[in-house]
């Protein structure tokens, strides 16, 4: 474990919870939860088109996935959540079969109660990565958080530390794809991070069950929830 805390502490990763401890936490985790504006991207929007993703994202997002159908033995549950109403986020999840998208959903932490009481799972069994203010009640509550850094926010970051809110504080932003930092960071605590991606790199038997299994859940969009 040594191994993998220095290399992503060398980067500028911060823990606020202990490897040792956090990664106890990642071992009842069967579920996953990403915020969109600050997580996926920089926040920036244009228009009605809302705010891009990166496909260095998307494929941490899809091994992650892997990594815990392996580690738990079924899909993990997964849902994007976005205060807005962000079309690049519903493609993402179409795209990439995760079982929900919440949008305009003002009030995140009535979200997670839809999303909890949908899938028959508990805040605890939720690993959930945010970036931001609106994110801090749905992370209180989350079993592991992964917090996205943002140089201009100090505070932020020492708020969450301070009423236990976080984890792990990326050493990079949005921009810089500190999502596939932190999907990366669960597999290598984990131990699957090599498997994972030697059997993605070969298509195994074992990940074309799983991406069969996987393309087969069917997305359900849930607006609106204040």
């Amino acid at each position: 474990m040594k191994n993998v805390t220095d290399l992503f502490e060398s980067g500028g990763g911060e823990f606020f919870t202990p490897p040792s401890v956090f990664t106890t936490k990642l071992k009842s985790i069967r579920a996953l939860l990403f915020d969109w504006d600050g997580v996926f991207n920089d926040g920036f929007k244009k228009g009605e088109e809302g705010s891009l993703f990166s496909e260095v994202d998307a494929m941490g997002t899809n091994l992650l996935r892997y990594a815990l159908w392996r580690q738990v033995g079924k899909q993990p549950v997964a849902a994007v959540i976005t205060g807005e109403e962000n079309p690049p986020a519903q493609q993402l999840a179409l795209r990439e079969h995760f079982h929900g998208v919440y949008v305009k959903s003002k009030n995140k932490s009535r979200a997670l109660d839809h999303f909890c009481q949908t899938h028959g799972i508990k805040p605890e069994e939720i690993l959930f990565f945010f970036d931001d203010v609106l994110d801090l009640e749905v992370a209180r509550r989350c079993g592991a958080r992964v917090m996205i850094a943002r140089k201009s926010t100090p505070l932020l970051h020492a708020f969450a530390k301070s009423n236990d809110m976080v984890d792990y504080l990326t050493g990079s932003g949005g921009r810089e794809h500190g999502l596939r930092e932190g999907c990366e960071l669960v597999m290598g605590l984990l131990g699957q991070y090599e498997t994972v991606v030697r059997e993605r790199m070969t298509f195994s038997a074992d990940y074309q069950f799983y991406l069969d299994e996987r393309q087969q859940i069917e997305t359900q969009t849930t607006a609106g929830l204040v």
